[in-house]
């Protein structure tokens, strides 16, 4: 299983905030960059990142930090990106600007066109981020709940050729309060595609509960808020993960 650090941008600094508040950021650091190339250096094998301003704005705003970090790692390892991504021109200059995968969020649940229409453009390069609680979709930055059910859009979009699911449970993320193991296995267990669960990882215990699960389907776990908070060590994470995996 992968452990995917995440660098979520907001004016260009690396951040995190509490259940998708943007007023209660947290500055990590000043120089994204830098930040991808420590992981890169920890051994990460995948980067998330997340235009937070982008995200509310409907449109990019971090691109100048997000290129600088495509800069960075170069082909070394691939990088996801969400927020703000509704057209294909977008998606198409992301891409040729060093990002691997595409985030697709709340536009995909508001235009499901434009997901089924990125997808057969993009095909391999196109991730859907569904954001839920209590087993609702949640759109525009988690401030509006919708009455879709994850699992139902799940599956209509793995039809539609993504490459993975993207599964925050938004009542956790952040909050350092634990993953919800039992709401991602059963999205992972519907699905044939991969899932990445994220929200509310905060020790190694999460990961060894991630991990007995993995035969599920689930591919990768995103982690931010532990990382730099230093409840949880990366290096030790993706180690014990990659131990767990062959056994």
């Amino acid at each position: 299983m992968l452990i995917i650090p995440a660098i979520d941008l907001k004016d260009g600094h690396c951040v995190r905030l509490r259940q998708g508040e943007m007023d209660s950021a947290t500055v990590f650091s000043e120089d994204p960059a830098a930040m991808a190339r420590k992981w890169l250096a920890s051994g990460a094998r995948r980067l998330h990142l997340v235009d937070l301003n982008g995200a509310f704005a409907g449109k990019p705003v971090n691109e100048a930090a997000i290129k600088a970090i495509t800069d960075a790692v170069g082909d070394k390892i691939p990088v996801q990106l969400g927020g703000g991504i509704r057209d294909l021109d977008t998606i198409e200059r992301y891409l040729d600007d060093g990002i691997t995968y595409v985030i697709i969020g709340s536009a995909a649940v508001k235009n499901p066109g434009f997901l089924h229409d990125a997808c057969n453009a993009f095909p391999g390069h196109v991730i859907v981020g569904l954001d839920a609680k209590d087993g609702k979709v949640a759109v525009e930055g988690w401030s509006k709940v919708t009455h879709h059910e994850v699992v139902d859009l799940a599956k209509r979009f793995e039809d539609y050729g993504v490459e993975a699911v993207v599964y925050t449970d938004i009542g956790r993320d952040g909050m350092m309060s634990g993953v919800n193991i039992d709401a991602t296995v059963c999205l992972a267990r519907t699905l044939t595609v991969p899932v990445i669960a994220s929200g509310g990882i905060t020790n190694l215990d999460d990961i060894r509960k991630l991990c007995a699960v993995e035969g599920e389907g689930i591919m990768g776990a995103i982690t931010g808020r532990a990382l730099y908070e230093g409840s949880l060590d990366f290096v030790a994470a993706q180690k014990l993960a990659d131990e767990l995996g062959k056994a």
